[in-house]
C-alpha cells in the first residue's frame, strides 16, 4: 500500500520511435517526500496505465502528472544515464548555463548597447549575427540572427509556428509558453489578443508584425527605449530589459523606484 505521498506511474512508451513496438518499455516513477527515482520495467501486460494510490483510494492521475512530453523526456534521459550514454552533471551544467549565465542577460546587454551606441545599433540591424558576436555571444541556435526594431508605429512579435526555434545564445532556454501550441497558433491568428494577455495593450493604429523563427533564422526584438532613461548607463539599461520584451510580448519600463 502506498502512502499519501507516494505516486506510482506506469508510462507506455509504445508510441515512442526509440522503442520497439514489440517490446514496450514502461517507466515506473515514484515521488516520495520529494525524492524522485526511476525504474524501467519490460512488460507487455500494461498499457497506458496512469494511477495514483492515495491511502485506500485509487484515482487516475492525468491532472497530477507532468505533461506527456515531459514524462517522455525525463524517462528517456534516465535510460540514457543508466546506459552510460550521457552524464547528468553535464546536463545540469548546460541547463544552469543557459538559465543563469547565458540566458536573457546576454540579449539585454545587446539591446542596451544598441540604445546607447547608434553605430552599433546600425550594425546590429544590418548584420545581427556579426554585431552580437562582437560582444562574445554566438553558438548553437544563434548562428543566423536578425534584429528587428520596435518603433512608435510598429511592434514586432516573434513566434515559431513549427516547433520552438529560439536564439539560445542571447535569450537562453525558451519559456514553456513560447513552445505551447496555443501561443504558436494564436500569435499568428490573433497577435493583438495574445499581446493583450501579456499585458501589452497597443494603440489600434500600431502595426503588429509577426516573425516566424525557423531553424535557419532566429529573431531578436529591439524594444523601444523607455522615456526618462536618457541618463542611464549601459549597465542600468540592461537591467531594465526583459526576456519578453526581446520576444515582443513585453514592454520595457522604468520601475517606480528608479523613477524616483
Amino acid at each position: 500500500m502506498a502512502s499519501k505521498l507516494d505516486i506510482f506511474v506506469f508510462y507506455d512508451f509504445n508510441r515512442t520511435p526509440l522503442m520497439s513496438q514489440a517490446d514496450t518499455t514502461y517507466c515506473l516513477r515514484q515521488w516520495h517526500h520529494s525524492n524522485l527515482w526511476f525504474k524501467c520495467i519490460k512488460s507487455r501486460e500494461y498499457r497506458n496505465i496512469f494511477m495514483v494510490e492515495l491511502g485506500d483510494k485509487k484515482k487516475h492521475a492525468h491532472t497530477l502528472l507532468p505533461s506527456e512530453p515531459a514524462l517522455r523526456v525525463r524517462a528517456i534521459e534516465t535510460l540514457l544515464v543508466e546506459k552510460g550514454l550521457i552524464d547528468p552533471a553535464a546536463i545540469d551544467a548546460m541547463v544552469e548555463a543557459f538559465e543563469g549565465r547565458i540566458g536573457p542577460k546576454n540579449g539585454a546587454r545587446v539591446v542596451a548597447k544598441a540604445w546607447k551606441n547608434l553605430e552599433y545599433k546600425a550594425r546590429l540591424l544590418l548584420d545581427a549575427s556579426g554585431a552580437i558576436a562582437e560582444l562574445g555571444y554566438s553558438g548553437l541556435q544563434g548562428e543566423h540572427m536578425v534584429a528587428i526594431e520596435n518603433t512608435e508605429s510598429v511592434h514586432n512579435l516573434v513566434v515559431c509556428t513549427l516547433c520552438s526555434c529560439y536564439p539560445w545564445p542571447v535569450l537562453g532556454v525558451p519559456p514553456a509558453w513560447y513552445k505551447s501550441p496555443a501561443y504558436r497558433a494564436r500569435a499568428v491568428r490573433d497577435p493583438r489578443g495574445v499581446l493583450a494577455e501579456f499585458g501589452v495593450n497597443l494603440a489600434m493604429d500600431t502595426d503588429i508584425q509577426v516573425w516566424d523563427s525557423t531553424s535557419e533564422i532566429r529573431y531578436l526584438v529591439i524594444p523601444q527605449r523607455p522615456e526618462g532613461s536618457e541618463s542611464y548607463s549601459e549597465e542600468t539599461l540592461a537591467s531594465l530589459v526583459t526576456r519578453n520584451s526581446m520576444v515582443g510580448t513585453g514592454i520595457v519600463t522604468i520601475p517606480e523606484i528608479k523613477k524616483g
